[in-house]
């Protein structure tokens, strides 16, 4: 078995969610999903089938993040992976809605932080073992940051 990490390429200000998904009609279903979720919203959507023909399927409103989805998923290239790039939207706007699509496996990560996907090889294949979210804790927030974590939500309208 061969291990190695790839190095997800986005902006930094792009919202990124990296699920497993098992069935072809996963695009339709993601597509839709973030269309009823949040009006307007861009998106890119690539899924690396893992049978058949195995194709990158891709969708989205957003011409630029599908191309970033199909760059990264050739790049991580394990079946059943899906990749989602989100350009005015949150994940915490639609991660529970993609949670309850039916075909849904898991979700690896939602985050605009560097990612890392750890990706193991064996002869059958690829497969993602985990990934690397951001960077590892610097300390325990003081009390005097809370006020500063809130003012931040609330900029973003998620706290009153």
């Amino acid at each position: 078995m061969k291990l190695e990490t790839i190095v997800i390429k986005k902006p930094a200000e792009i919202n990124f969610i990296l699920a497993q998904s098992h069935f072809i009609k996963t695009v339709e279903d993601v597509h839709e999903t973030l269309v009823e979720a949040v009006p307007g919203i861009q998106f890119g959507i690539a899924f690396c089938e893992a049978s058949g023909p195995r194709k990158i399927r891709t969708s989205g409103t957003d011409r630029d993040m599908v191309k970033l989805a199909v760059e990264n998923a050739k790049a991580v290239g394990c079946g059943h992976s899906l990749f989602i790039f989100l350009k005015n939207a949150f994940p915490i706007n639609v991660l529970n809605r993609i949670k309850n699509i039916s075909e849904i496996v898991g979700i690896h990560c939602a985050t605009a932080n560097p990612v890392e996907v750890v990706v193991a090889e064996t002869k059958n294949g690829r497969g993602i073992l985990g990934v690397i979210d951001g960077g590892s804790p610097l300390g325990v927030e003081e009390e005097s940051e809370v006020k500063g974590r809130k003012d931040l939500l609330r900029k973003f309208g998620y706290k009153l």
